[in-house]
């Protein structure tokens, strides 16, 4: 039986590094040494800031000081190590304590590493270099299992096809849609199960299916009922002709559709689409992109200094600020497959579908430039006078193994970025081939 574990391309993009210290020149130096060697680096002064950095970027590596006011390191590993998003972040301890008793409490907190102070640079790269490969490593032979928990989870049926149609594997979802368990479908094939046009040869079931795409099929339950499905058939090698095959019940994607138009959908003080309305967007998104091999970007855009606008002028000026820049979203979100929302505060996100990340970066210029445009007075903006936002830009080809979170963590992490080289600026982030996919460069 194929293993739907295959060769699946590897995320690509540059490890992210936290460092945690108290100490300016610390901080400063091993950030400089760090981003020299390649990696994307953040930064904290203490343990609480830390520990809310770490669940919104998730770092590939900790660099922890022991010795810190507040939270200190031992207390601050613990926490990470106990909090599922960042339990298995490597954490390596930083610390001028030598005594055996200091670096056992360290290891016994879930540390990877220790490293002593002074600080000697070439070994802490060589250290991280070690620790990330190990990490790596690890990760390889974790994603065949997760991909196997997930497609054997998964809540669509799923089939693995030779071209003729002959089935090798099917998750256990097809028992659900199908009727039959996953051991009675392998060897049969799926022509027997499609029920073909009244008059229509035998050999019409399977032409219904052949090729790459999403079509419409009636399928013949055990139960002797005829059910309509979106059948989704996708090349899994080209050397061997081995097929992927989605079936989706159509009745219950309209049942799903009604039950959304009759959910509230917008955010109330915006009037454009709230969290609940982008979170099922985008996972409806996020698999057509995945089912077609279309780019998916994501921008995530927040508003500068927007915390002390709102202390300054009040509650009523920072809800219409809001609004306004609400609108100024909306006005470049314009095709049925893009979206605007409000997701909390005052972060917005834009999703834009079949969208690789050059015009993705260049709507988000312009959403930028529209702000500004706004001339809201900011007089709290620092340098900056009028009200301006700093955006982040991902883009993905999402295949089976991705998960929508990673999406959201490399916006978020550009967004940070382009807070930390000065605000009102877009950065761009990326993941797999997403840049090089051939598409209407003249889209945005």
């Amino acid at each position: 039986m194929t293993n739907p574990a295959t060769a699946l391309p590897a995320e690509l993009r540059k490890p992210a590094i936290l460092i945690v210290d108290d100490a300016p020149d610390n901080l400063g130096t091993l950030r400089t040494i760090l981003l020299n060697q390649g990696y994307q680096t953040f930064v904290a002064t203490s343990g609480e800031r830390a520990l809310d950095l770490a669940r919104r970027i998730l770092p590939d590596l900790v660099l922890l000081d022991v010795v810190m006011p507040g939270i200190d390191g031992l207390e601050t590993c613990r926490r990470l190590k106990a909090h599922p998003a960042t339990a298995r972040i490597p954490v390596i301890f930083m610390s001028a304590r030598g005594e055996t008793d200091d670096i056992v409490a360290g290891f016994d907190t879930g540390a990877a590493d220790y490293i002593p102070k002074p600080l000697r640079l070439e070994e802490v790269c060589a250290r991280v270099r070690a620790q990330l490969r190990l990490s790596r490593s690890s990760d390889t032979h974790e994603q065949a299992d997760r991909l196997r928990m997930i497609v054997d989870s998964m809540d669509q049926g799923l089939l693995i096809l030779e071209r003729c149609g002959r089935i090798q594997y099917a998750n256990p979802a097809c028992d659900r849609y199908l009727g039959h368990a996953p051991e009675a479908l392998v060897g049969r094939s799926l022509a027997d199960l499609l029920v073909r046009a009244e008059g229509a040869p035998a050999c019409a079931a399977m032409e219904a299916i052949g090729g790459h795409g999403t079509r419409e099929v009636n399928i013949r339950h055990r139960d002797g009922g005829v059910r309509a499905m979106d059948l989704t058939m996708t090349p899994m090698h080209a050397q061997d002709g081995l097929f992927v095959a989605l079936l989706h019940d159509i009745s219950h994607h309209k049942q799903f559709e009604d039950a959304l138009q009759r959910a509230a959908m917008l955010d109330p003080l915006t009037k454009i689409a709230n969290r609940r309305h982008f979170d099922t967007f985008m996972e409806k998104e996020w698999q057509r992109a995945a089912r077609n091999g279309e780019p998916l970007s994501l921008l995530v855009l927040d508003v500068d200094h927007f915390k002390q606008y709102n202390d300054t002028l009040g509650h009523a000026a920072g809800d219409a600020c809001l609004q306004q820049v609400a609108q100024a979203l909306e006005a470049h979100a314009p095709r049925a497959t893009d979206l605007a929302a409000r997701y909390g505060g005052e972060e917005f996100v834009v999703l834009l579908a079949d969208t690789p990340a050059g015009p993705a970066a260049r709507l988000a210029e312009r959403i930028r430039a529209a702000v500004e445009a706004l001339d809201v007075p900011n007089p709290r903006g620092g340098a900056a006078p009028a009200l301006t936002v700093s955006i982040g830009v991902a883009t993905i080809v999402p295949t089976a193994r991705d998960q929508i979170e990673t999406l959201f963590v490399c916006a978020d992490r550009a967004m940070y970025a382009a807070k930390a080289a000065g605000r009102n600026r877009v950065e761009t982030a990326l993941l797999g081939p997403a840049w090089d996919v051939v598409k209407d460069t003249a889209l945005y």
